[in-house]
Parts: C-alpha cells; structure tokens; sequence
C-alpha cells in the first residue's frame, strides 16, 4: 500500500508505467536481457535428440558455449549454439542460441536463433511469439497481422494469446503501423472481451491517437464496469481529449466505486498537476473517512499540501504519519515493517518544506533524526550541502569526512560533494586535487572523470579535458552528456566542427529533447552558418530551460539576424533567470549592449 502513496507525484502513479499486457503477465521478449538461470543448462541424454547421436565433438561444443557464457562471451556462446541447433535441429539447442543473443543485445542474431527454433519447434508457443516479436522490432510485418490472429483463433487462452499480440506489436518502432497491425488482428470473436479493448487503446495511445484510445477504454469499462485499469485508462487517456470531461467522468465512476485505491490516487495526482488542490483533498479525506486504518494517506495528504504551499498543515500531517511509524516501529520487530523507511520519507518531505521556508537549520535537524540505514549516507550528504551553503565549509567538510562509504558508489557520491563545495566556495584547484586522487583509486567511474573533466575544461586545460571524455565515452557509450560536452566544446571554440557535428548527432539521438544538448546544437549550428537552424534548437531549448547561458546563445543569433530588438528581450530574460550569468554578462560585453 505504501509504494503508491510514495509515487504520487511522479510523472505517472505507476498504474500505466506499463501496458496492460505486460500487467496481465504476458512475456515481454524484447525487453531486459533474459536472465540466464544455470538450472536451464542443456542437460542432453542420447535418447532425447531428434535422431542424432551425441558425439563427443557435440557435446564438447555445449560445454564450451555455457562456459562462453559464464564468462559472459554471450555472443561466442550463441554462435556455438545456433551452429549446433542447425546440425542437430534440437529446439533446446536452438533456444539457448536465442536467449546468448538476447543476453548479448544481438537483435540479428537473435532474429535468427529465434526463427531456427520456430523451424524445429513450430508448435511452441514461445518460439514462435520471440520470432514474431523480434521480426516485429525488426520492421518485418509483412503478414504479422494475419499470423496473429490465426494464433488467437486458434487459441485455447485467448486473453494469453491477446496480450502476446499486443506486446509483439509494441517492439515496432512506427506506433501507427503497429495500432493497424493490431486492429487488424483482433477478430471479431475476441472483441468483446475487455483485455483486447485495452490492449487496442494502449495501441492507440502510444500511435498518438488519443480519441480511439479513449473510445476503446471506455468499451473496456462496459464490458467490466469493475475494471479499475480500464477506468484509470479512461482517465489519463481522456485528459488528453477533454481534461474537464475526463476529470467529471472519474469522479461519477469513483462514486459508484469508491473503494478502488489505485484510480483515486491517480485522479488526486491529475488534480493537483492541475492545480485543482481543494477538490484533491476532498478526494483524500473522503478515502480517509472509508478508511482511517490507512495511514499512508497522512503522508499522501501533506504531499498535496505541500503542492499547495500549505506548509503548516503539512508539517502537523507529517508529524502525526511519524508517530505512528514511531508505534509500528516498537510494536514490530525490525525486519517485519517498513516504518523505518516510511519515518525517512516523512523526514524528507520536512527538510524540503524547511528549505522551502529558508529554515536550513530545521532541514539539518530532520537529516540528523533520519537513522534509517539505506537513507542515511545519502542524508548526511544533503547535510553537508546544506552546511556549506550556510557559510561553513569546513563544517560541511567534516560531515563529509565522517561518513564511512559502503561501497565504490558511495565513495564516488562522497568525493563528488567534497569536489563541489570547494569548486562552489571558489576552490577550484583543490576540488581537482580531490578528484585527481579519486580518478587514480576508483579507475572505472565515469561521474568522477566527467567532474574532473569538466573542471580541467573550466581551467583551459583542453587536451586534459578532451582525453577524460573519449574515455567516459569509451566506458559508457550510452552517456549523452559526455558526447554533449566534448561536442559543445569543440563549436564553442570554433574547432573540430565536423566532429561535433557527429558528437551533437549522438548526444541528440541518445536525448532527443534534453535542452543542454538541444542548447549545444543551436550552437554548433551557429558557429557553421546556420542562424535559421540554430533559432529553432536554441528556442526549443529556451522553452525548456529559460537559464542565462541559452539566453546568451539565442539572443547572439537574433543579434546576428539583425532582429535586435529580439535579441535584447531575450538577454533581459535571462538575466532576470540569473542575474550573474558569467556567459551572458559576457556576450553582453562583446556586442557593448547595456540593457536598462
């Protein structure tokens, strides 16, 4: 119970952080590397190969691919099975060859794998929902639509047979192909059962057709009116098409069925990102009246208080939710309740209302009262930002030194605090020191080096800087912020511009709307001429983030247009966002602009 109140105000509640299939249990196939369990090691016996003779060699070649394995050598391991499988035609075989390719992320292979072990096995289901799945992800749909509904005609389970389609057609990279593929496949036989209704508006939800999702959430409410995940769909999906509508048509529901949790904290989450903080705490205090034993929602009710700068009435809120964490946690013996994590959130969402009020020394207290200890180091750090920023750094130092790190992680988290009090207080070249030391000790961290060399970059020392980030990228491949700031460096300088083309491109396909690197692009485009390009990211940028530096980029390109006017609007802009913007006061300067 207490896991929802504590998402409330994430970007979803978590009820549709997934689609419905994957709720029912249906296998997701192309999702997390499957894990590879040693239970599931081949175990063959002559007598159970397809007419083949275990050899020696053959045998021998399967030891080697689950040793491959075990070295995690996936890729090696799959090619020794799918080579296997081929000689042999033993689905067991085959199978392996395609959960190595998963575990490698070798979609090909694992495409080929998959359809090898449909060749052998064709009437295993799991076969054959992986081949169409990754044929699917793969772009290959000629025929799906008639594969899948032959499968749920044919089907015994049919809402089994429902969500794997609906999940075989998520992996499609074109939403909209993927929404016809599936309205196509559901035969008439099956629409009126309430999993196939869900499973189209899913469909047309991520095909960015809000109105026919909504329209086929609500047929899923008529064929079961008690279906809580088919309302809590008629609600985020009919926000979209009339908020107020869909608002009014959640409450006329809950108040038939007022006992389903799950869809009135959603509905309280879409009141209060509306604003609409009075009619959420209608909604709460009536679930309390259902329910007093439920204390998760105190917490959930000083949340929207605290949404709504009522603070004192969340401070008394949040007090009362501890004292009954306080008598659970001496009713109960440790391992038996959650109380110590609950009394932590509680003292969290204190400290943030204190910051809030400009009371750091009440924020510093309820750190020092939170005892839980997988909360705890990452309290003391926030205790430590906190005291630095009152003006005593050597006290934040302190506290920092104090903590004792369990692990590499928290090392890293320590040593890039101390690293940015000191580059806060103006000590820059101690917060490399520090870094340095911890670069040399802690080798594979690409935060440490990113700090490091963000730093070095700070201090001009660019051949430092450039080799810290080659190396990130080499260690995460995936960070976009490392391709974003060697990229942005090289357009700030006016170098290397092809390169931060492709850095820019890479950054921008791993984060398509981060407004840092939507920032870094307007930019580069800036320094290569193309001043109508870079007012489109540079403005997409500002939308997101109205910060001194994009103000100085974008009001530099209107400059250069000769749209001064503009130019100067947007400089105001940004220093009233920061009025000590050192990149802004800068641009400023070159063009000798005094703004009044």
């Amino acid at each position: 119970m207490k896991c929802i109140s504590k998402v409330l105000f994430a970007a979803a509640v978590g009820v549709l952080s997934q689609p419905v299939w994957s709720q029912m249990g249906a296998p997701l196939l192309l999702g997390d590397p499957p894990e590879l369990d040693p239970a599931e090691q081949i175990q063959l016996r002559p007598g159970e190969l397809p007419a083949v003779r275990l050899t020696a060699d053959i045998l021998y070649r399967i030891l080697v691919a689950e040793l491959s394995a075990q070295r995690s050598s996936f890729g090696s391991a799959s090619e020794l099975m799918y080579g296997l499988a081929r000689e042999t035609s033993d689905p067991r075989l085959a199978k392996r060859a395609f959960q190595f390719a998963m575990a490698a992320r070798d979609l090909p292979a694992a495409l080929r794998a998959a359809k090898q072990w449909v060749l052998v096995a064709p009437n295993d289901p799991d076969a054959v929902a992986s081949s169409l799945a990754l044929s699917a992800s793969s772009g290959q749909t000629s025929g799906l639509a008639d594969n899948l509904r032959e499968r749920i005609e044919k089907a015994t389970h049919k809402e089994r047979a429902i969500a794997e389609a609906a999940s075989i057609v998520a992996k499609m990279n074109d939403k909209q192909v993927a929404y016809q593929v599936l309205e196509n496949a559901l035969p008439d036989s099956v629409r009126g059962i309430p999993l196939a209704q869900l499973a189209l508006a899913d469909a047309a939800w991520a095909a960015e057709e809000p109105v026919r999702a909504l329209e086929a959430a609500r047929e899923a409410v008529r064929l079961a009116p008690d279906s809580e995940m088919a309302a809590q769909r008629v609600l985020e999906y009919g926000l979209k098409v009339d908020s107020r509508a869909a608002i009014r048509e959640t409450q006329e529901y809950v108040a038939r069925h007022p006992d389903m949790r799950r869809l009135r904290l959603l509905l309280v989450n879409r009141l209060v990102l509306r604003h609409e903080f009075d009619t959420a705490l209608a909604e709460i205090a009536d679930m309390r009246r259902r329910a007093p034993e439920d204390f998760d929602l105190l917490y959930t009710e000083a949340e929207v208080n605290v949404r709504a700068e009522r603070f004192d009435r969340a401070k008394e809120l949040l007090h009362e939710y501890i004292a009954v964490q306080e008598q659970r946690s001496d009713a109960l013996p440790d391992k038996a309740t959650t109380a110590g994590g609950d009394e932590s959130d509680a003292r969290l969402l204190l400290v943030q209302i204190a910051e809030k009020q400009g009371d750091r020394r009440e924020a510093i207290r309820q750190l020092d009262l939170i005892e839980e200890p997988s909360v705890r180091f990452q309290a003391q750090i926030h205790k430590a930002v906190l005291i630095s920023r009152s003006g005593n750094l050597q006290g934040a130092l302190d506290t920092l030194d104090a903590l004792e790190p369990q692990d590499d992680n928290e090392r890293s988290v320590q040593v890039l605090t101390k690293a940015t009090l000191y580059r806060e207080a103006g000590r820059t070249e101690q917060a490399v020191q520090i870094l340095e030391q911890a670069d040399a000790e802690i080798t594979d961290s690409a935060e440490i080096k990113y700090d490091l060399a963000m730093l070095y970059e700070r201090q001009g020392r660019y051949d430092d800087f450039e080799r810290l980030m080659r190396r990130i990228i080499e260690l995460a491949p995936h960070n976009a912020n490392a391709y974003n700031s060697l990229g942005y460096t090289f357009a700030d300088r006016n170098i290397n511009l092809d390169e931060a083309e492709e850095l820019l491109e890479q950054a921008l396909e791993l984060e398509p709307d981060n407004p840092y690197i939507l920032d870094s692009v307007g930019w580069y485009l800036y320094r290569s001429g193309d001043y109508s390009g870079a007012e489109e990211y540079l403005r997409r940028s500002w939308h997101q983030l109205p910060s001194g530096e994009v103000a100085a980029h974008l009001g530099e390109v209107l400059w250069m247009m000769q749209r001064r006017d503009e130019a100067r609007e947007v400089w105001k802009a940004g220093l009233e966002q920061e009025p000590d913007n050192e990149v802004l006061h800068k641009t400023l300067e070159r063009f000798g602009v005094r703004l009044k």
